[in-house]
């Protein structure tokens, strides 16, 4: 069956947003353009990585081309929950990240989760073979909202432990710093 590849070259809003209470949250990344829209499933690690690499594509970019070359439109950090209903397109396995300087956008392309290892030519391209793809064009002031939001969302899980910093459960963790042995409170004695 032919590869399906969704293409947002304009999108009104392309956000990273959860489902659940923290440790046990779903990630989504979420593309809408007109009446469509697109959302996938994904790892908190990957939304993180992507935001990363998005921060250091546009600095790269800024570096390269000058960030005078850039629009001077503002995009601020969209702060609202994601779209309903929430269908999940796929799950993400291998994503793609680049550069148009034609059109001056960041593409991110993210790819379906596939039992094969996935080529490196199928990333970025129309080939009628491969995983599923989400691609969508981002201005720089889009990318970098993107990027804001991802990273907020993120960190809005639970606080991490101040020794191990693995994240604390509501009730604490056994924490591998101290060997599963917590100190004791002169309110216990």
């Amino acid at each position: 069956m032919p590869r399906v590849i969704h293409v947002f070259r304009q999108p009104e809003r392309f956000v990273a947003g959860t489902v659940g209470e923290p440790g046990e949250r779903s990630f989504y990344l979420q593309a809408i353009q007109d009446a469509r829209t697109v959302s996938v499933l994904l790892e908190k690690q990957q939304v993180s990585v992507l935001a990363d690499r998005i921060t250091a594509l546009l600095q790269e970019v800024a570096r390269r081309f000058g960030a005078d070359d850039f629009d001077d439109e503002e995009a601020g950090t969209d702060l609202d929950p994601l779209a309903v209903p929430l269908e999940e397109e796929f799950r993400v396995g291998t994503m793609g990240l680049g550069w148009d300087a034609e059109t001056r956008s960041v593409v991110v392309e993210l790819l379906a989760v596939t039992d094969e290892e996935v080529d490196e030519s199928v990333v970025l391209d129309d080939t009628e073979e491969g995983p599923d793809a989400l691609r969508v064009f981002l201005s720089p002031p889009q990318a970098k909202a993107f990027a804001d939001r991802a990273e907020r969302v993120v960190s809005a899980g639970r606080p991490p432990c101040p020794l191990c910093a693995e994240p604390l459960d509501p009730h604490g963790h056994v924490c591998v710093r101290l060997n599963g042995y917590h100190q004791r409170s002169p309110v216990e004695d």
